[in-house]
């Protein structure tokens, strides 16, 4: 979190501290605004990835990975990630950096976690994006890395599919996830051949307070509001702060275990119909249940509801 601000005062920094920066600081922003790694496969840097502050966060919480099954590296693969949380922390660090050994748990596979595009306006923020191998969420950048002429075996996608809409969802020790109405993912595994695997982060929703925002209230009302303009919602939530446990936006030292499920091939079809859509939801909310089900005692023993899939 903190990176992001970090990042914005160093550019404005620059604009102010002499020409010479000031130049390089308009000299870079002319880049930002016509480059488009976010869109051909991000720009994967393994160092920066195995950097070892990518393992004290994960050990603050901590976040783990497991698998219901190996992946076969000749296929492709459009990981869904449930739920949204606040910021998605446990698909951050189990992806887009070697916390979890995400290469050694499936090996051959080169998965590209998927944020939103405004992300990748934010000066230098974008670039530490693009080198953990983090690409923009918009179809185009899927359909390079499913289907490009250089595409290899193995290149595969992490959509954290309930968006903004989830986000709004997330209060501790419940798990709320927006999924009926998401058929765009499907329909984009169906058109390349790529074989869907449904992931359940446990505890994601955990590690922050929300402020209450139930369905109708002003809180929801202005929430709505604001992502029906933007491209995310403003989300009001609070943790622990440094020194103290009682007040802060520091996350909450609570577990999050990141599991991906068994995997639901999908055939290339050149004419998809909408029976072929909800055929393959269908599957695809019973694999996520299934999934959910298997590890709640274990790892969400303090819910206070079981899964609601909306």
């Amino acid at each position: 979190m903190i990176l992001v601000p970090l990042c914005i005062i160093v550019f404005l920094e620059m604009l102010l501290i002499s020409y010479i920066t000031r130049t390089i600081a308009c000299v870079y922003f002319l880049y930002i605004m016509q480059d488009k790694g976010q869109e051909t496969g991000a720009r994967r840097i393994e160092w920066l990835r195995s950097l070892s502050v990518w393992i004290w966060l994960r050990d603050f919480f901590p976040i783990s990975l497991r698998k219901e099954a190996d992946l076969d590296p000749s296929k492709k693969y459009i990981f869904g990630y449930h739920p949204h949380g606040i910021i998605s922390l446990g698909a951050f660090t189990s992806i887009a950096t070697e916390a979890c050994d995400i290469s050694k748990v499936f090996p051959g596979l080169n998965i590209r976690l998927l944020t939103l595009e405004s992300n990748f306006k934010i000066p230098f923020w974008r670039d530490i994006l693009l080198f953990l191998n983090v690409a923009s969420a918009d179809k185009r950048s899927i359909v390079h890395v499913l289907s490009n002429p250089k595409s290899q075996p193995g290149d595969s996608v992490m959509l954290v599919l309930g968006g903004a809409a989830e986000a709004m969802e997330a209060q501790p020790y419940t798990n709320r996830i927006v999924l009926k109405s998401r058929l765009g993912f499907i329909k984009l595994a169906l058109t390349h051949g790529a074989s869907l695997v449904p992931t359940f982060a446990f505890g994601e929703n955990d590690v922050w307070d929300q402020v209450p925002n139930p369905r109708g209230s002003y809180v929801r009302q202005f929430q709505n509001a604001f992502k029906s303009v933007a491209s995310f919602s403003p989300v009001l939530f609070h943790g622990r702060g440094i020194f103290t446990y009682d007040y802060g936006i520091m996350p909450y030292r609570r577990a999050i275990t990141v599991v991906t499920g068994v995997p639901i091939d999908c055939p290339k079809l050149d004419t998809i119909t909408e029976s072929d859509l909800v055929e393959v939801q269908k599957k695809y909310i019973a694999g996520l249940q299934a999934l959910y089900d298997k590890y709640k005692d274990e790892l969400l023993p303090t819910r206070k509801e079981e899964l609601v899939i909306l």
